[in-house]
């Protein structure tokens, strides 16, 4: 299945958070912190502002991204979980 996000919303699957600490103890998947970074998978066209423009997003498919802890909405698509938020939910873009 594809999904196309609308208008300002990105499609954001969360990066794999370290299964180690740096000195080599194991963190069980129950005291993981839930990753704040990204790989966005899709993104929408982009807002309208006030006269009908469309503007375009910052963001495209592949960036990795920083965003809040809370942001987003979790869906579920072919057994994949991913993010799906706007685009001012996005802090930057990881260089």
């Amino acid at each position: 299945m594809k999904f196309r996000p609308l208008h300002d919303r990105v499609v954001v699957q969360r990066t794999e958070s370290e299964q180690k600490t740096a000195g080599g103890i194991i963190i069980p998947d129950t005291a993981k912190e839930k990753p704040m970074e990204g790989k966005v998978i899709a993104a929408g066209a982009g807002a309208r502002d006030e006269t009908g423009k469309v503007q375009p997003l910052d963001v495209k498919a592949g960036d990795l991204v920083l965003f809040g802890k809370w942001s987003g909405t979790e869906v579920k698509i072919d057994g994949q979980e991913y993010l799906i938020m706007k685009e001012s939910d996005i802090m930057g873009v990881i260089q």
